[in-house]
C-alpha cells in the first residue's frame, strides 16, 4: 500500500512539473524569429486594367518567419493570408490590406515563436465594389476570390517543392486567413472542382450572370489549382499563369478569422478540418447566412455563409473529428463550448459594438492612412485589446492543431485523459533493466507519444508522433538510474518504470 501511495504521489508530481515546462506548438518556446522575404510565384492581376487596358504580371511575395535557434528539420507550416477586401491599401478604405499589417506581423511572430514556420503571403487584388449593377459586383468579386484560391494553391505547392529549404513537413500545413484571407482559406479548402462554382445551392446559380454565362469559366480563368493557362478570349489577356507544378494542393487545417464561404455546398467530406472565429453581429461578413456587404461603399454583393453555418456543416460532415471527439477541459475551451451550441471549432465573439468586426486588429494611428475609418468601427482599439483576442485565438487553435497535425503535444490539463495502469494498457518495457536501449511496447493500444522523466520528475525527452504499438528508446548519454516513461494513447495514458545499468 505504501509503495502504491508513493507511486501515486510521484506521478502527480511529474504531471505538475510537466505542466510548467514549455510546450512546443502550445506556447512560445523561442525568444526570437527571423523574417525572410521571397517570391513564391508570378501571376497576372487585373487591378490596373481600367488604366492600362490589359492585365499586369506581378510577383507573389511572402514573408517567411522561422524561430531562431530551432534545430527541427520537419516543422509544421502556417500559410497566412491578410485582409483588405481584395483591394490595395489605402484605396480600400480599410486599416488593413498588407503583409505588414500590425496584426498579421504579430500573429506570424507569435506562431513562429511556438515552433511553426509561418509564411505571410500576398494574393492578387482587384475587383469593382462600386459597380452600379450588383451583377457586376458579384462577377468581379467571385473572380477575385477565384484568383485568391489559385494563389493559395500555388503557395502550398511552392513550399512543398522547397520543403527541405524551409525545414517543413509537407503533411502538416495550415491555411490561416484573416478577414478577406479567411475567404481565401475557406474556399481553397472547400473548392475541389470547377462544377461547384456553377451549381451553388445558397442560393442557386448565384455565380451565373444575368446574361446566362458563368462568371468564372475554367478555360478562360485557368483551373482552380492554378496549374493551367487562363486567357481572355476577347483580347488575349493572360488571366492565370501556371506555376509551381508538381505537388498536390492538399493541406490539413483551415483557420478562419472573420471570413465566409462562397457557397456552403462546396464543403464535403474532402474539406479539411476547420476552425472559425467571428463576431456574431459582424455587419460585413454574415455570421450565419446573409448578403455580404463590402466595407466602404456598403453596397450589397452576394449571399454567403459565415462561421456559424460553416461549423454546423463541418459537424454534419464529421470534418473535425480529430479534435471534436475529445473532451477539452481547459477554461477557454469549456467557456467556448458553453456558447457555440455544440459546434466544436466555432469561436463566437459577442460584442456590444456591432460594428467592430475585427477586434483583433490594431494599428499605428499616426501612420495608417485610414485611421479615421478604422476608429469609427473600433473606437477602443489598442494593442492590449487586440492582444487579448490574439491570445484567445491562438490558445484555442493550438491544441486542436496539435491533434489534427499529430504534433505529439503534451495536452495534460487541456484534454480529459484517463490514467490507466500499465497492466491495463498491456504496457511493458524490455529488457528492463537495460544497457543500451529499451523497447516500450503495448500489446493492445497504439502509442501516440512518450515523455521520459528522471527520478526527480524532470522532463528528459519528449517523443511525439510514435503512432505504433512499440518504440525503441536509445539510451545515448543517459546516466545509469531510474526513469519513467509516460505513454500517451488516444484518450488514455499509462506510466512504466525504466532502469538503465
Amino acid at each position: 500500500m505504501m509503495k502504491k501511495s508513493l507511486l501515486t504521489l510521484f506521478l502527480a508530481f511529474m504531471i505538475i512539473c510537466s505542466s510548467y515546462s514549455q510546450k512546443r506548438y502550445l506556447e512560445p518556446v523561442f525568444s526570437g524569429v527571423t523574417k525572410n522575404t521571397l517570391i513564391y510565384g508570378y501571376n497576372f492581376h487585373i487591378l490596373f486594367v481600367p488604366v492600362t487596358g490589359h492585365s499586369t504580371l506581378q510577383p507573389l511575395v511572402a514573408d517567411v518567419y522561422t524561430p531562431n535557434g530551432d534545430t527541427e528539420t520537419k516543422r509544421p507550416l502556417v500559410i497566412y493570408f491578410h485582409s483588405g477586401d481584395f483591394l490595395p491599401h489605402p484605396q480600400n478604405q480599410s486599416i488593413s490590406g498588407k503583409r505588414s499589417d500590425s496584426t498579421v506581423v504579430e500573429m506570424s511572430r507569435r506562431l513562429s515563436k511556438m515552433g511553426y514556420v509561418v509564411a505571410s503571403a500576398d494574393h492578387r487584388l482587384g475587383w469593382n465594389p462600386v459597380a452600379p449593377e450588383q451583377d457586376a459586383r458579384v462577377n468581379t468579386l467571385i473572380n477575385a476570390a477565384y484568383r485568391g484560391v489559385q494563389d493559395a494553391n500555388s503557395a502550398i505547392r511552392f513550399f512543398k517543392l522547397n520543403a527541405e529549404t524551409f525545414g517543413i513537413d509537407t503533411n502538416k500545413i495550415i491555411l490561416w486567413g484573416q478577414g478577406t484571407g479567411g475567404y481565401i482559406t475557406l474556399n481553397t479548402g472547400a473548392l475541389d472542382k470547377y462544377s461547384e462554382i456553377v451549381t451553388t445551392t445558397s442560393p442557386e446559380s448565384k455565380f451565373i450572370g444575368t446574361n446566362g454565362f458563368p462568371m468564372v469559366i475554367e478555360q478562360f480563368n485557368g483551373n482552380i489549382s492554378g496549374t493551367t493557362l487562363g486567357k481572355n478570349p476577347q483580347n488575349g489577356d493572360t488571366l492565370n499563369l501556371p506555376g509551381n507544378i508538381g505537388p498536390s494542393n492538399k493541406f490539413q487545417l483551415i483557420v478562419n478569422m472573420g471570413g465566409a464561404m462562397g457557397d456552403i455546398s462546396w464543403m464535403d467530406e474532402n474539406t479539411p478540418p476547420v476552425i472559425s472565429f467571428q463576431t456574431t453581429n459582424d455587419p460585413f461578413a454574415p455570421y450565419k447566412d446573409d448578403v455580404l456587404i463590402v466595407p466602404g461603399p456598403n453596397l450589397p454583393v452576394v449571399q454567403v455563409q459565415g462561421a456559424y453555418v460553416i461549423q454546423q456543416k463541418a459537424k454534419e460532415l464529421g470534418l473535425n473529428a480529430a479534435f471534436a471527439d475529445h473532451e477539452f477541459i481547459d477554461p477557454l475551451s469549456v467557456y467556448i463550448s458553453s456558447i457555440n451550441e455544440g459546434n466544436e471549432g466555432l469561436f463566437p465573439m459577442y460584442k456590444a459594438n456591432r460594428f467592430d468586426s475585427s477586434p483583433w486588429d490594431y494599428w499605428d494611428r499616426a501612420t495608417n492612412a485610414n485611421d479615421t475609418t478604422g476608429i469609427k468601427t473600433n473606437p477602443d482599439m489598442s494593442y492590449s485589446k487586440a492582444s487579448l483576442y490574439m491570445d484567445s485565438i491562438i490558445n484555442y487553435v493550438a491544441p486542436r492543431a496539435c491533434l489534427v497535425l499529430d504534433l505529439g503535444c503534451d495536452l495534460t490539463g487541456i484534454l480529459s485523459s484517463k490514467t490507466i495502469t500499465a497492466d491495463n494498457a498491456g504496457l511493458i518495457a524490455m529488457p528492463n533493466p537495460a544497457k543500451d536501449f529499451v523497447t516500450i511496447l503495448s500489446d493492445n493500444r497504439t502509442i501516440k507519444g512518450i515523455v521520459i522523466y528522471d527520478a526527480a520528475g524532470r522532463t528528459i525527452k519528449a517523443i511525439p508522433n510514435v503512432n505504433s504499438n512499440k518504440y525503441e528508446l536509445q539510451r545515448n548519454n543517459l546516466p545509469a538510474g531510474v526513469y519513467y516513461a509516460q505513454v500517451r494513447f488516444e484518450k488514455e495514458n499509462a506510466t512504466v518504470k525504466l532502469m538503465f545499468n
